[in-house]
């Protein structure tokens, strides 16, 4: 009995939903992105993307499938049936041909609506991008609307918590802004319990892969960790959009951050991933900022440190901040500078590495800075 109840609950939400999606489509001109997130594959954001194609189909909205990707499991393959699928364009590259989503076909038959699959992607050389995410983005731009699905651990903003619980670097990932920008985020969410009963089945793998995935994504405490990380980053996105109502003049202050860096290698990269994340917690903006001392002019910084100066300004632009560069004698009189000019409320500074000469006359910096912020009633985040 109960069982039904819920079926007939899980039914209207749906409905709900997709005609919540016909109205947006209705209404707008750019093209209304809906993103699908899971903590791990196989928890079925492809089949829930077809399911969604058959019912826009049914309220008279024209779906076409961009690209999809079954990985051969027959439920999701047997969706595709009654579907216009755009064929995919094939590439040469170093001697082997590879079939890539068809950007310019899907821009010139111009669908409504277009399913785009596996939205961290890497294109091949010879793309129009380097990225899949890049290509759903012209399409956006043309009017066409893109229903889209990403795992966790490919958000850029994540990256370095799922680096830590993966063990591993994940390579391809989804600047944090997409899914900021985006019309709709849902979580495709099951237990832990649910899915490793789905990948022993062998309906997300096949049987000679599913030893491997269990002993490596697939260990039990993983998937706790990423669906706690998949369910708080939905979370996080519905909580601002409501936050996002609060009229400006309503008394409320409305944080702006400022990610103070360094042309280091690591710790700036940790400092913006963290403010970023402060940022969206709390529904601001944030703005990365680099002092140029006299010892960092062009002329003598290390060719390394302006590669790691670029790749966090790149960094910063993917994750929604502002980049600002302030020429200055002394750190502490840019950072006080960049606060004045740009309405700051929250400084983040890395951890300082001094040695003891170098800390006793920063003690005496520090002291004046601390000093000034507080003037300015401007809190301070020492970020570890």
């Amino acid at each position: 009995m109960f069982g039904s109840i819920f079926k007939i609950l899980w039914r209207m939400d749906r409905e709900q939903n997709i005609e919540r999606f016909v109205n947006l489509l209705k209404r707008s001109r750019r093209g209304n992105l809906k993103i699908y997130i899971g903590m791990i594959a196989g928890v079925g954001k492809s089949y829930r993307m077809l399911q969604d194609a058959h019912e826009l189909i049914r309220n008279g909205i024209e779906v076409q499938i961009g690209f999809i990707e079954t990985h051969e499991r027959p439920e999701t393959a047997a969706l595709i049936e009654g579907l216009t699928v755009i064929p995919r364009k094939k590439l040469f590259y170093k001697g082997k041909e590879l079939e890539e989503m068809d950007l310019q076909s899907i821009l010139t038959i111009h669908p409504e609506v277009v399913i785009v699959d596996e939205l961290a992607h890497t294109n091949v050389e010879g793309s129009i991008h380097s990225k899949r995410w890049q290509d759903v983005l012209d399409i956006l731009d043309a009017g066409i609307s893109v229903i889209t699905a990403v795992n966790i651990q490919h958000l850029e903003g994540i990256s370095e918590i799922v680096s830590d619980i993966a063990g591993f670097e994940i390579k391809e990932r989804v600047p944090d802004s997409l899914l900021a920008d985006a019309d709709e985020v849902v979580n495709i969410d099951l237990t832990a319990d649910e899915l490793l009963t789905r990948l022993k089945s062998g309906k997300i793998y096949k049987q000679d892969k599913i030893h491997h995935a269990l002993a490596n994504f697939f260990k039990p405490e993983t998937i706790l960790q990423l669906r706690e990380l998949a369910l708080k980053e939905v979370a996080l996105r519905v909580e601002k959009k409501v936050i996002s109502t609060i009229p400006v003049n309503s008394g409320i202050r409305h944080e702006k951050f400022l990610a103070c860096i360094s042309s280091h290698e690591k710790t700036p990269r940790k400092v913006i991933h963290k403010v970023a994340r402060l940022a969206t917690r709390f529904n601001a903006s944030f703005v990365v900022l680099y002092v140029q001392t006299p010892k960092e002019h062009p002329d003598k910084i290390p060719l390394a440190n302006q590669r790691y100066l670029s790749n966090h300004f790149k960094l910063a632009t993917e994750l929604g901040g502002e980049v600002i560069q302030i020429k200055s004698s002394h750190v502490s009189k840019g950072i006080i500078k960049a606060c004045e000019e740009n309405q700051i409320t929250t400084v983040c500074i890395g951890k300082p590495e001094l040695g003891f000469i170098s800390l006793l006359y920063s003690l005496f910096i520090y002291r004046w800075f601390v000093n000034r912020l507080y003037k300015f009633n401007i809190d301070l985040i020492v970020l570890t």
